[in-house]
């Protein structure tokens, strides 16, 4: 008998330790991923605009000139419609040959492109109106980019709402695989991809009535990658 008992208490302890070793391997839970996106409108606050000044002539040196001299007027005009100096950059200054149709060079174009950030959306058509009497026929509208200034309350917004719908999805999936979601295993924010500026290169003749300019609202989109354990 008491042999008996000795094996017995023997083939209780391997059973513990066997169950023990299981509950220690360290394999992971069932889990349940799910993607969500919130989405929130702003209005912009601030425009950066890119203006060109174009010029040609039939030497390079002579282009350049008239160019400096109207670039250099068009950021003055700039300046005094109230953007700051640290608002106002030189994006690109090219010199190129401009080649006829049978590969002769006739003439040469050079381009200054200056970009301004205004804090006043409003301002926008008041801006580009001075800047064609500054530079004149040879003012270029390159582009435009509309943004909110401080956008955290917006993103912080979104980002609750992505949360939400992911956590909806997940919950979706459970129960329908009649299973119990558990707690966050673990949450990342995708990466946006960035808005696309507004392309708008053209020239403006003097005299041209006043330039209207839109901002509409914004569309701000937070995506997140959420993983729940499931019971």
């Amino acid at each position: 008998m008491a042999s008996q008992r000795v094996s017995g208490t023997l083939a209780l302890l391997s059973a513990a330790l066997l169950l023990a070793g299981c509950a220690g391997s360290g394999e992971d839970p069932p889990v349940i991923s799910t993607q969500g996106t919130g989405i929130v409108n702003g209005s912009p606050d601030t425009v950066r605009i890119v203006l060109g000044v174009e010029t040609r002539a039939s030497e390079a040196s002579t282009a350049l000139n008239d160019n400096a001299e109207r670039a250099r007027s068009l950021i003055e005009t700039i300046r005094a419609q109230g953007v700051e100096e640290q608002d106002i950059t030189t994006e690109n200054l090219s010199v190129r040959p401009d080649f006829q149709p049978d590969g002769g060079i006739d003439g040469y174009v050079v381009t200054n492109q200056v970009a301004a950030t205004l804090r006043d959306v409003d301002k926008s058509g008041e801006l580009i109106d001075a800047a064609a009497g500054a530079a004149g026929d040879a003012i270029r509208i390159e582009q435009l980019t509309f943004s909110i200034d401080d956008d955290s309350d917006l993103r912080a917004q979104a980002r609750a709402r992505a949360v939400t719908r992911a956590q909806e999805q997940a919950e979706q999936i459970a129960d329908a695989a009649g299973a119990e979601l558990g707690a966050v295993h673990s949450i990342t924010e995708i990466p946006e991809t960035g808005a696309m500026p507004f392309p708008a290169s053209r020239s403006l003749a003097d005299g041209a009535s006043s330039t209207p300019i839109e901002a509409g609202s914004q569309e701000l989109a937070v995506s997140v990658s959420v993983t729940y354990e499931i019971n």
